[in-house]
């Protein structure tokens, strides 16, 4: 009797050691569990996400990749995929599924069966996902299993059921950062929840098991394993039929995998833009007392971007670029400077992180670049299809990166200010550094229209005739621009049409000298140029150093008869909830810089650039047919080349060059502005024309000019001197003078 009561007293005080160990976890003893307010008021991580004008979703910013969608989006045979595989009692038990924890007991406790699995509802599983275990220890392995049944019991009394499967399928983890069903959705199969097939369903919510063993990008035959027993639970709880099960098993996987990786992807340098105005426009509102958060606040930010342009862009890019490049490296041939001049691989040596790294520890210039020189296994970037693996030194990735053209094209709507196409540079991975945002570089001829806009704008008439002989500037230091034209310039007299067109250095620099340099500052300020430029003569052949997007909005000035527009990236913000938080309008600056007439007379005169003049080839080599006036540009060098293009519907500026500017092209056949840039837009555009959604940018004409805009330009565009003239000059020797401008 006494070892009856021994054992009975035994039970019990185990028992009441058992509801004290629980009463102690309730209240927090074993660490704090949510009450019920925090639990209604929970707040999950969500991916911000960027789209295009056209709605076509190209990135996020998150620290967790998850998009939560609502209960009405998930189909039907999602959620009873789910529940067969996961907790085929959901909707019988409130949170705890007894006879789970009895079968999990008996068997793996008693009989030692770890297949038998974990026993956890998916209201225990969503407890998990919200407040996940912070001590992985066996020891604690208990502890977690009551907080969590406590808070699945707290859940149940809060949610619905259908609350709770929403809450669960937008917080579980399918790995690789990836949270939530919708973002799964869209990265194995690149489509939205409420889209996915039954056999989708069945792979994604097979992969919760073991979100890497069962992943369907590495592990294909595994995943299918896994689908097919996901799909035969389904048939055993009465969901889908037998024919139903082998239709769907008989299916392949049909991934369309799309990963939303920073460094890759559709128009990673124009994600990067957009990413900075959001961070400038969040610190703006908080300060109003909001609490947005671009990686936490599943914001979705709606872009100016053409998807289908910025697509043919960067295949345009991609061509023309690979071609450039083998044309570029075969014309230097063994002479090349990042081959042969040691000194200047060293030097670019000293701007790099390592070396700024190594030469704060205190090692010498010698030491630091011995250490560069040792080889390791590095990756580089080797053409636009893939990256090479090899074993080399950081000397050999500076040599082998040096050599690579870099460029930036943009395209603008210059009637709104959108924003198309933003290509920033050729591969974002390798080099961050943009060249629409923040390379400054000289713009050569394309600089020029602006001089002669306020030639024109001043009242000289486009029909006064220039000489295109070479001056020499007595009060500049003896500068003497020059042409790469004809033997016999110094005999010709060119209409400011005829010298724009062709981009007569000579011209340019004399036009200067008649509008004044004041006055070209000025007009250059009033079109919309922000960056600061120097007051000197060569400011004619485009010496000041000026971002693309401000060239751009200079250029809008064209196809506004005067006034420009700032080119705006985003059109609208809205919260997770797809309620309008603000929207973005860019408006034409009230002041005119210059006259209609003068729009007028300038476009007519960079529409012969295309037809006839420096940009000719788009008609020769391209066919293109559009109405086009447009501008080439090559530097001192041949450090940069330019296009610009100018239609009633674009603004589109190209660049091409090398990140450092001691190297340039090695002659002028390659590294003009009508070769190395002109193409970018020249590819583009023929592949717009043959689409006529395209319609609305390609067939615009511009209006017809004036019939007094015509009557001025009604001049021959070329007076050769007269006998006498041409008898007492001398071609091969430079007119002095004082520049007075």
């Amino acid at each position: 009797m006494n070892i009856r009561k021994t054992i009975g007293l035994g039970i019990l005080s185990l028992f009441a050691l058992f509801i004290l160990f629980i009463a102690s976890i309730n209240i927090g003893l074993w660490g704090k569990i949510p009450s019920k307010k925090e639990l209604s008021n929970f707040q999950y991580h969500m991916a911000s996400e960027v789209f295009t004008a056209d709605s076509v979703l190209i990135g996020k910013y998150y620290l967790y990749d998850r998009q939560p969608v609502a209960f009405q989006d998930f189909p039907e045979h999602l959620i009873k995929a789910l529940v067969a595989i996961e907790d085929e009692r959901f909707y019988e038990h409130s949170g705890i599924d007894i006879r789970s924890l009895l079968r999990v007991g008996f068997k793996t406790v008693l009989l030692g069966d770890n297949s038998s699995g974990g026993g956890s509802t998916l209201t225990q599983q969503l407890a998990k996902n919200l407040y996940p275990r912070k001590e992985r220890k066996k020891t604690n392995i208990v502890v977690n299993k009551v907080k969590e049944m406590i808070i699945a019991k707290r859940l149940e009394n809060i949610f619905t059921k259908d609350e709770i499967l929403t809450n669960y399928l937008n917080t579980v983890s399918f790995g690789d950062n990836t949270f939530g069903i919708e973002s799964a959705a869209l990265k194995f199969f690149n489509t939205r929840t409420k889209d996915i097939s039954a056999a989708q369903a069945a792979t994604l919510v097979g992969m919760l098991k073991a979100t890497y063993g069962y992943n369907p990008r590495i592990f294909p035959e595994k995943s299918l394993g896994r689908r097919n027993l996901v799909l035969r639970a389904m048939y055993n709880n009465d969901f889908i039929s037998e024919v139903q099960v082998t239709k769907f098993s008989q299916e392949g996987l049909d991934l369309d995998y799309r990963e939303f990786d920073y460094n890759a992807g559709i128009a990673p340098y124009f994600r990067e833009e957009v990413r900075k105005e959001m961070l400038n426009w969040i610190s703006e509102q908080n300060e109003a007392n909001t609490d947005y958060n671009i990686y936490t606040s599943g914001l979705k930010i709606y872009t100016t971007l053409n998807y289908k342009m910025q697509k043919l862009a960067e295949e345009a890019m991609i061509d023309h670029m690979t071609k450039l490049q083998l044309s570029f490296e075969k014309s230097y041939g063994t002479s090349a400077p990042w081959l042969k001049d040691k000194n200047l691989m060293e030097k670019i040596a000293t701007r790099t992180p390592t070396y700024k790294r190594l030469q704060k520890l205190g090692l010498s210039h010698k030491q630091i670049i011995d250490s560069l020189s040792k080889d390791k296994q590095i990756r580089n970037f080797k053409s636009w299809q893939k990256d090479e693996e090899l074993t080399a030194s950081t000397m050999d990735s500076i040599q082998h990166y040096t050599k690579f053209l870099n460029t930036g094209s943009l395209a603008v709507d210059p009637t709104n200010g959108d924003i198309l196409v933003w290509i920033g540079g050729i591969n974002f991975e390798q080099y961050k550094y943009d060249h629409i945002s923040q390379s400054k570089r000289q713009v050569g001829s394309t600089f020029k229209p602006i001089v002669y806009t306020t030639a024109v704008e001043k009242g000289i008439s486009p029909c006064i005739y220039f000489s295109a002989e070479e001056i020499e500037y007595d009060n500049l230091k003896g500068w003497s621009p020059s042409n790469s034209g004809k033997k016999d310039e110094a005999y010709l007299n060119y209409s400011m049409e005829e010298g724009l067109s062709n981009s007569i250095n000579t011209i340019a620099v004399k036009v200067l000298e008649q509008a004044g340099i004041d006055n070209v500052l000025t007009m250059a300020k009033n079109m919309g140029m922000e960056d600061k430029l120097p007051k000197e003569a060569s400011i004619a052949l485009g010496t000041g150093e000026i971002k693309i997007i401000n060239l751009a909005q200079a250029y809008t000035s064209y196809a506004n008869t005067g006034k420009h527009i700032k080119p705006n990236l985003i059109k609208s913000i809205s919260n997770h909830k797809d309620s309008l938080l603000v929207k973005f309008k860019s408006e034409l600056n009230e002041k005119a810089a210059f006259s209609k007439e003068t729009s007028q007379i300038m476009i007519e005169m960079m529409k012969s650039t295309v037809n006839s003049g420096t940009a000719a080839r788009l008609r020769n080599t391209y066919g293109l047919k559009n109405d086009i006036a447009g501008k080439t540009g090559t530097t001192q060098n041949n450090k940069d080349a330019w296009f610009v293009a100018l239609t009633p519907k674009l603004v589109h500026i190209s660049w091409v060059g090398l990140d450092q500017h001691e190297i340039g092209f090695s002659n002028t056949s390659i590294g003009q502005g009508a070769n190395a840039a002109l193409p970018l837009f020249g590819l583009w555009m023929q592949e717009l024309n043959k689409d006529q959604d395209f319609d609305e940018y390609t067939k615009p004409n511009f209006p017809k000019p004036s019939a007094a805009v015509q009557e001025a330009l009604n001049c021959d565009p070329v007076k050769r001197d007269g006998f006498f003239k041409r008898l007492f000059k001398n071609p091969n020797k430079k007119k002095s003078k004082k520049f007075d401008g």
